[in-house]
Order: structure tokens, then C-alpha cells, then sequence
């Protein structure tokens, strides 16, 4: 067993980019909606770097991209895409929570000084449920478990540590993701982004399923591939791990500080 889980009671996951590539779903799904809105497709590439916040704020960054686009190719006011009131102004480099960390610099499609643009709540809201849409068909067609994944999985539970999922993916897809890869029987409990009030990198998800499992923070590991499973870990009281082949805007996840970094999740057991 790996050193980091001596005295490790329970072990919390991260979703995406921890335990399954979902980009490609993902991609297809955002593309899809903006194509029903008749704005460019964004691309994989792209999608990869803005997935980590959930998805009403992936869909707002493939909205930034959009209007970027546009006035790029001269096509006709961008501000189609971008106009009204600021819905979400914690995005791109503003996404930050006093006492977890420094905010996260200017992803693409979020404007380059970090400033929050102004984007349209209808418009938002709309592309978001379409994008939900497109997504809830089959949100596991293309998504894949990575290596030593079901090894880890397995060989936690067998030494019977409970296993927790704190995902900021919407609650919904969470058992047919998990049902697809036949691991839904590894977690004694899931949280997405909308279960409670606050998501990652708020502390208030981990600090949730420490007291429902009624662990002290201190024996309990978050792991994750990215800054802000590493921050919500550190302001939960939590010890960290980190992988470094998922999701984290472009930075390497070490210069986030976790406690440890396994480049597999079967090194855990």
C-alpha cells in the first residue's frame, strides 16, 4: 500500500480527468450546442483546457470562444454572444476563494487580462440546456477508464476503506457514467456540483463526507488531478494526492502543492 495512506481512514475521487477521460464526450456535446446556435465549434483541444468547473461554466467559456471567434473572422457583433449583465464573475482568472489560493490565471475563452465579460443570462442558460441535452444522450460513447484505475478502485475496497466521488459534474450523470464502467458499487457516496450549496474549490464537499462517514478530516485523502481538488483537499483539513495526465487548465498539478503524486492510481495499491 502506498505510504500516503497510512492512517487514511476514507479516500475521496475526483471525476473527470481522475478516474475516466470524459473530454471527448464532452467536446462533442458543447459543439453540438453551439452549433444550435449557430456559432464555430470550439474543438477538443479547447474543451480540454476549460473543463474543470462544471458545466455551466464550460458552456460560458465555450461562449467566450464564440464571440472571440466571431469578431476574429469579422463576422457580424459578437456581442450576439457576449451582452447584458454579468452572470458568473468568478471565471478564468477570477475563480478564486479567499484563504484557498491565488485565482486561476486567463484560460481560453475567458478574456486575456481576466476580467469577467458581460455574457447574456438567457443566452447562457439556454446553451447550457442544450448542452445538458446533447450531453444526458450518452454521456459515457466515447469517455474512457484510465490505467489502474478499476485496480485501485478495487483494491481500496477490499481493504475496506469507504470510497467517496466529489465530482463538479452534474449529479445526473454520475451513475451512468459510473454504471457504464461497472463501478458503481465502489462508492458509498457521490457528490456533484449541484448537491450542495458550494463545489470544489470550496472545502464544503469534503468537508460534507468527512462528517457523513464521521472521519476526522486528518484521515482523509482527496485525490484529483487538478488545483482546485488539491485546494478544496488542503481547506478541507484533507490529505492530497495528485495525478498528473487529467485536467488542470494547461499548469502542471505540482505546482498546486499536493501531498503526493502518483502518475497511475494502481501505485496506491
Amino acid at each position: 500500500m502506498h505510504p500516503i495512506l497510512n492512517d487514511i481512514r476514507l479516500v475521496a475521487f475526483d471525476l473527470d480527468g481522475t478516474l475516466i477521460d470524459s473530454v471527448p464526450d464532452l467536446a462533442i456535446a458543447v459543439d453540438a450546442a453551439l452549433a444550435d446556435l449557430g456559432l464555430p465549434a470550439a474543438g477538443e483541444a479547447r474543451v480540454r483546457d476549460w473543463v474543470g468547473n462544471g458545466s455551466l461554466v464550460l458552456m460560458e467559456r465555450a461562449l467566450r470562444f464564440a464571440a472571440d471567434a466571431g469578431a476574429g473572422a469579422g463576422e457580424a457583433d459578437p456581442a450576439t454572444v457576449l451582452r447584458g449583465g454579468a452572470v458568473n464573475p468568478s471565471l478564468g482568472a477570477t475563480d478564486a476563494i479567499p484563504g484557498i489560493g491565488p485565482p486561476l490565471r486567463a484560460v481560453p475563452g475567458a478574456s486575456p487580462d481576466g476580467a469577467s465579460q458581460a455574457i447574456d443570462a438567457a443566452l447562457l442558460e439556454r446553451a447550457h440546456a442544450t448542452f445538458l441535452d446533447h450531453y444526458g444522450r450518452d454521456p459515457g460513447a466515447h469517455t474512457r477508464l484510465y490505467p489502474g484505475v478499476r485496480d485501485c478502485l478495487e483494491g481500496l475496497r477490499r481493504r475496506g476503506l469507504p470510497l467517496a466521488l466529489v465530482t463538479n459534474k452534474p449529479y445526473a450523470f454520475i451513475a451512468p457514467i459510473l454504471e457504464g464502467f461497472g463501478l458503481e458499487a465502489h462508492f458509498a457516496l457521490c457528490l456533484g456540483g449541484e448537491s450542495l450549496p458550494e463545489k470544489k474549490p470550496h472545502p464544503a464537499p469534503l468537508r460534507h463526507v468527512a462528517q457523513h462517514f464521521g472521519v476526522a478530516p486528518e484521515a482523509c485523502l482527496m485525490v484529483g488531478d487538478s488545483r482546485h481538488d488539491i485546494a478544496a483537499g488542503k481547506a478541507a483539513g484533507f490529505r492530497t494526492l495528485a495525478v498528473p495526465y487529467g485536467y488542470n487548465h494547461g499548469e502542471p498539478v505540482r505546482e498546486s502543492g499536493p501531498d503526493g503524486v502518483v502518475e497511475s492510481l494502481a501505485e496506491l495499491v
